[in-house]
């Protein structure tokens, strides 16, 4: 049996922010209580397969340069599968993760045949229930890749041959149903080429009205099988395509509306996905907590000098403080958590840089989350807005909401009491130093 790829690489355990130990948490106490829930509890976080796993780490001017014994990059095999399970649910147990996520082709190989497909799947996901069983570590979430295939060039559910969507319907009918064979709490849908790169060659109303109903499918099968788990999209406004369908979290929301989903499924918000479309990570939370959609986060962070998806490691508290304060505003995770959708970077070539990169971003949330709680046990900030909003509590400003008047009857109110509304001060600096006072 060969050596575990980490087998030199201690169980990462607490040790204080005086610690200097490179490879031990400063910050994350899984068990420290804060707001009256452990820190494990409230980031419910997970290591991805895919970038800390299946990378090669190539980029598109040069090949991989990771040399991992289970070959990233090359055909996978059943040997080089077990390989990767092995030095995964290694590395998770040492970590401490309570959780991990996977895309279908991140723990095996990809199939030109749903028969093929269909056996390893089933292969390699009564390993991962064995590996499951024997860590403690769960499976946060599940996913099929209907973006890496040559057949899905042209989209998966929204592509314009149909024996497309039916392929793509096997491998999320797989997905699903192994998610729910492992205990997942979440499955994920990501339209990576749910989209297009030119008007020119699309029907734009057909691919939406596919995507809807293949949605629908979706949710019609998770019922049926018993998950009970949400359906969640993770929204990204391009790349790989120029054009996806799902933007943002308010164009998600518009298009579950539309479709008569808005019930049913809730957004995986990717930090870096935010950046790509122009918002910010925590106006997408505030966004997904208002419509009653949050689900669950990708935590990564983007270059602000590049225009691409550079799926970094977390690395600044103040920036994620606000993020953290509005996830516990909104209730917390209820099924979702913190998924490191994030690589090393392609020089970072040693099995020790993998933990690097966990270990700071598990203890730069556990900052931002001890940030949070100290913003809200103090209270000035909720209770700022709270009063900047407190005229709508008096008797004009209910009856507007309830429906009780109407736009003649409002320009009437302004005219009769001559009013003349003073500006007021929205106190940015104030509300900014506060943050940074927290940080």
């Amino acid at each position: 049996m060969l050596m575990s790829y980490f087998a030199d690489i201690p169980s990462i355990a607490f040790e204080g922010t005086e610690s200097r130990n490179p490879l031990a948490y400063r910050f994350y106490d899984a068990d420290r209580e804060v707001l009256g829930k452990s820190m494990r509890d409230h980031l419910r976080w997970a290591v991805c397969y895919w970038h800390t796993f299946a990378w090669p780490g190539h980029d598109i001017f040069g090949a991989g340069v990771f040399e991992r014994p289970w070959k990233p990059g090359e055909p996978v095999t059943a040997e080089h599968a077990q390989i990767k399970l092995d030095a995964a649910f290694d590395m998770f147990a040492k970590l401490g993760a309570p959780f991990y996520c996977f895309h279908d082709v991140d723990a095996m190989a990809d199939h030109d045949d749903t028969t093929s497909y269909s056996r390893e799947l089933d292969a390699i996901v009564g390993k991962m229930e064995g590996k499951i069983a024997e860590t403690g570590v769960n499976l946060l979430w599940g996913t099929a890749n209907l973006f890496s295939h040559p057949r899905y060039a042209a989209g998966a559910a929204t592509n314009p041959d149909p024996d497309v969507f039916a392929w793509a319907a096997h491998q999320v009918r797989s997905m699903l149903e192994a998610t729910n064979h492992l205990g997942g709490e979440n499955y994920v849908l990501w339209g990576g080429r749910e989209g297009y790169d030119t008007i020119l060659n699309t029907n734009l109303g057909h691919e939406l009205d596919q995507l809807g109903r293949f949605m629908n499918m979706v949710v019609e099968h998770k019922h049926k099988i018993g998950f009970d788990g949400p359906i969640l999209i993770e929204p990204k406004p391009h790349e790989p395509t120029k054009h996806q369908y799902d933007r943002d979290t308010a164009t998600v929301y518009g298009f579950l509306k539309r479709y008569g989903l808005e019930d049913e499924v809730k957004v995986n918000i990717e930090a870096n996905h935010a950046t790509l479309a122009g918002n910010s990570f925590e106006h997408e939370i505030a966004t997904a907590n208002a419509l009653g959609i949050m689900g669950s986060i990708d935590i990564n962070r983007g270059d602000p000098q590049n225009g691409w998806d550079t799926d970094q490691f977390p690395n600044n508290v103040p920036d994620l403080t606000p993020v953290l304060y509005y996830i516990i505003q909104g209730g917390g995770f209820k099924t979702g958590g913190f998924n490191f959708d994030a690589k090393v970077r392609r020089q970072s070539v040693d099995a020790e840089d993998l933990f690097h990169a966990h270990i700071g971003g598990v203890d730069v949330l556990s900052r931002a989350l001890l940030a949070a709680a100290s913003i809200i046990e103090e209270g000035q900030l909720d209770q700022f807005v709270s009063d900047r909003y407190s005229g709508w509590n008096e008797a004009f400003g209910q009856d507007v909401l309830s429906g009780k008047i109407t736009l003649e009857q409002a320009a009437n109110h302004a005219v009769e009491n001559n009013l003349q509304p003073s500006v007021r001060s929205g106190r940015q600096e104030f509300l900014e130093n506060l943050i940074s006072r927290h940080s």
